[in-house]
C-alpha cells in the first residue's frame, strides 16, 4: 500500500483527534477573550500545541506503517501460527489478539481432525480395493472353465467390476500421486497397444471396429499414469458407442480417441471434467459415475498433459490428449 493510502487511512482511523483540538481551542479562544487576556498569547501557545501535535502525529504515523507492515507479512505466515502478532496495544487490541488466537486454535483441530478422517477413509478404501481382487480374481478362474454366452456375458460384467475396482485404486493414488510419478521418454505405440489388447473382450462383444495404425511416437511422461488416463478414456469411448467404430490416431503430439457413439449434449461439454457430473447421457443411460473424466482430466494435469472433447448428440465423441508435457522433468 503506497505511503499516502496509508496517510489517509490513519487520518480515518484518528480523524476525532483534530476535531478533538480544533474544539479545545475554541474553548481556550474563549476564555481568553472572556478574560481579557491578549491574543497574542493565544496564538502563541496553539502554535506550540500544533508543532507538538505535528512532531507526536508523524511519529504516531511511523509506528501505525510499522504496524500495518508487520501484520500484512504476518498473512503470509499465518498458517504457521499466531506468534508472529505484534504486542498488542490496548485491551481491546489484545482481546481481539485472544480472539484470533481462539479462532485459529479451533480451525487447526478441525484441519487435524479432516486429515485424519481423510487418512482413515483412504485406508480403509484402498484394503477394500486390494481385498476384493481376491474373489474376482476366484471368479475369473470359474468362469475360464465354462464356455457358453452366459459365462460370456458374465466375464464381460467382471470385467466391468475390476475396470470400477481399478478407478477407485486410481482415484485414491492421485490425490498422492507426486510420490508416484516416474517420468521417462517412453514409447507409445507399446501404451496405446497394452490397453488394446484389455478391451478386446468389450470390442468384440459390442461388435465394434477399433482402428489403430500404430505410431513411432514417444513422450515424455509417466507411463503407468499415461496408460490409466488412456483406459479411462477408452473405457468411456466404448460405454456410449452401441455400434460402429473407435478411431485411434496421433494428429501432430496430440493422441486423439474418436468414436461415432451417441456424443454429448452441447450443454454438458463445459461440464464433463467435474467430479460427480453425470450429465443428459448419464441420467438416460444410467452408467455413468462421474468420476471417470473428473480423474482423467486430474491425472493429465498432473502429467502436464492437455485433455479436450469435442463432440455431437449422435455423431460420436472426440477426446484429445496433448501429449505435450509442461513442466516435466527425466528421471
Amino acid at each position: 500500500m503506497s505511503t499516502w493510502r496509508l496517510l489517509l487511512c490513519y487520518v480515518s482511523v484518528h480523524r476525532r483527534t483534530p476535531a478533538l483540538l480544533c474544539v479545545f481551542g475554541g474553548i481556550f479562544a474563549v476564555v481568553f477573550w472572556a478574560f481579557r487576556l491578549p491574543v497574542q498569547a493565544a496564538l502563541y501557545g496553539a502554535a506550540i500545541c500544533a508543532v507538538v501535535s505535528l512532531f507526536m502525529g508523524a511519529a504516531d504515523f511511523r509506528a501505525f506503517c510499522a504496524r500495518h507492515r508487520q501484520l500484512h507479512a504476518l498473512i503470509v505466515q499465518i498458517g504457521d501460527g499466531m506468534d508472529g502478532l505484534p504486542m498488542p496495544d490496548g485491551l481491546i487490541e489484545a482481546d481481539y489478539q485472544a480472539l484470533l488466537r481462539t479462532v485459529f486454535a479451533q480451525k487447526t483441530a478441525l484441519v487435524s481432525n479432516s486429515d485424519r478422517e481423510r487418512r482413515e477413509t483412504q485406508q480403509y478404501y484402498t484394503l477394500w480395493a486390494h481385498q476384493i481382487k481376491t474373489p474376482i480374481a476366484a471368479m475369473d478362474l470359474i468362469l475360464q472353465g465354462m464356455d457358453g454366452q452366459e459365462a460370456r456375458a458374465l466375464r464381460a460384467e467382471l470385467f466391468k467390476v475390476e475396470e470400477y475396482v481399478q478407478m477407485v485404486l486410481g482415484y485414491l493414488r492421485s490425490e498422492t500421486a507426486g510420490n508416484d510419478f516416474v517420468i521417462l521418454r517412453c514409447a507409445l505405440d507399446p501404451i496405446i497397444r497394452r490397453v488394446l489388447r484389455k478391451y478386446a473382450p468389450m470390442f468384440i462383444r459390442k461388435k465394434l471396429t477399433v482402428r489403430y495404425d500404430g505410431t513411432t511416437q514417444s513422450v515424455l511422461t509417466d507411463e503407468k499414469w499415461l496408460l490409466f488416463l488412456i483406459e479411462q478414456v477408452l473405457s468411456n469411448a466404448i460405454k456410449y458407442t452401441p455400434s460402429g467404430q473407435v478411431r485411434l490416431y496421433l494428429d501432430d503430439q496430440t493422441l486423439v480417441i474418436e468414436d461415432t457413439g451417441i456424443g454429448i449434449a452441447p450443454e454438458d461439454l463445459p461440464r464433463v471434467f467435474e467430479k460427480g457430473f453425470t450429465g443428459y447421457n448419464g441420467r438416460e443411460h444410467l452408467k455413468s459415475t462421474g468420476i471417470g473424466l473428473y480423474l482423467s482430466k486430474r491425472v493429465a494435469d498432473m502429467l502436464g498433459h492437455s485433455l479436450k472433447i469435442e463432440s455431437e448428440p449422435g455423431r460420436g465423441t472426440r477426446v484429445r490428449i496433448g501429449l505435450k508435457s509442461r513442466q516435466l522433468e527425466v528421471e
